[in-house]
């Protein structure tokens, strides 16, 4: 008897530890997909409701559904096949790259283990910079064409899988014969993966501490809580050993820069500075508390397109998203509200841009004003 009381003690502790943690956990996510993509705000806000972009909302919630790391990359391929013609996961290990699996490329079977080069080429620009490329098949790696081929409009894209702070493998895709091939929304699909994947490996560590019946670090009053965060992420392709790799040197090869010309990349300054007259630590603050910002609400409408279509239409839509409104609120001033770009609430702006579509009447009465 006393065993049972004992265990059903530690779980709810545990439990009450993960649900406190749950927070901080999303925002620090949140943070680090700002951090690897800043424009991932923008790619969701200027997909289109039709067309291609309509199912990326099942595709995220097939990719959410996934149990395991396997199911969720396979659900990543499968999600990945509507926005693309082609696609193929290439495990990155030891600065060396191998085919995982793919979708749409004839002989799907022959991508496991096919060696991909990683020291030119899209690939190579999307692994050292950990950004999405796209290119011209005639720039990727020969042996993948002749044994793949290529697309018939040549377009094809790279896009890095970033966790642990380094990009675990890459994604191929092109449009096939048909030139369907999505950019945003597989961009999209890759964030959601690598955020999925991360709260996956705490929930296997919380029900690991609470099957050893080990009790929840934060009700230890010496020490401080412990809590895994993304730098102690477990390898999804920890397994997974290509034949092509002899014995790899355990650290990645050393980031090299590459030219924009050679994978057609080139940046682009904006046309005007909004931040220009603040100094440089400032503005970058501001920029950053709006794009974080503009990602929490972007969640919001990702997930409640419903309730956003009917409070639009019944000018209630605070009441109607009131609790995820609120907590996102809770999150952005946690991480904003004692630094500069406190003054400029960006939130409540992007509530009313976004949600309400400039219109703050959409809100409804129960819709407090801007601070």
């Amino acid at each position: 008897m006393a065993d049972k009381q004992l265990h059903e003690i530690v779980e709810r502790a545990v439990a009450q530890v993960f649900d406190r943690q749950l927070p901080k956990l999303r925002s620090e996510l949140v943070e680090r997909v700002l951090a690897e993509l800043p424009a991932v705000s923008e790619v969701i806000a200027s997909a289109p409701s039709g067309g291609g972009s309509s199912g990326l909302v099942p595709a995220i919630s097939t990719i959410h559904a996934g149990a395991t790391q396997k199911e969720i990359l396979r659900a990543l391929l499968d999600a990945g096949s509507q926005f693309a013609a082609r696609v193929a996961l290439f495990v990155v290990k030891g600065g060396m790259a191998s085919g995982w699996q793919g979708r749409g490329l004839g002989n799907d079977e022959a991508v496991k283990d096919f060696p991909l080069d990683l020291a030119s080429g899209p690939a190579a620009h999307a692994f050292q910079n950990r950004v999405v490329t796209p290119a011209n098949i005639a720039e990727m790696d020969r042996r993948f064409v002749k044994q793949f081929g290529g697309p018939e409009n040549e377009q094809i894209l790279i896009l890095p899988l970033v966790l642990k702070d380094k990009v675990a493998a890459l994604l191929y895709a092109d449009g096939g014969s048909s030139a369907h091939l999505d950019s945003a929304s597989l961009e999209v699909l890759m964030v959601s993966t690598s955020s999925w994947l991360e709260v996956v490996s705490l929930r296997k560590q919380v029900q690991t501490q609470r099957d050893a019946g080990e009790s929840p670090p934060i009700e230890r009053p010496a020490a401080p809580a412990r809590v895994q965060t993304v730098s102690s992420f477990q390898d999804p392709f920890a397994g997974h050993a290509p034949k092509h790799v002899s014995k790899a040197p355990a650290e990645s090869v050393e980031v090299v820069e590459v030219a924009s010309s050679s994978s057609g990349i080139a940046a682009t300054a904006p046309a005007t500075d909004p931040f220009a007259g603040l100094s440089p630590e400032d503005a970058d603050t501001h920029r950053k508390a709006q794009r974080f910002a503009r990602l929490l609400v972007d969640e919001i409408k990702l997930y409640n397109q419903a309730k956003v279509a009917e409070g639009r239409r019944h000018k209630d839509l605070y009441d109607r998203l009131k609790e995820d409104i609120d907590k996102s609120r809770a999150t952005f001033q946690k991480r904003y509200g004692n630094t500069a770009a406190a003054s400029a609430d960006y939130f409540q702006r992007e509530v009313v841009r976004s949600l309400a579509e400039d219109d703050a009447a959409v809100m409804g009465g129960n819709f407090r004003g801007q601070s």
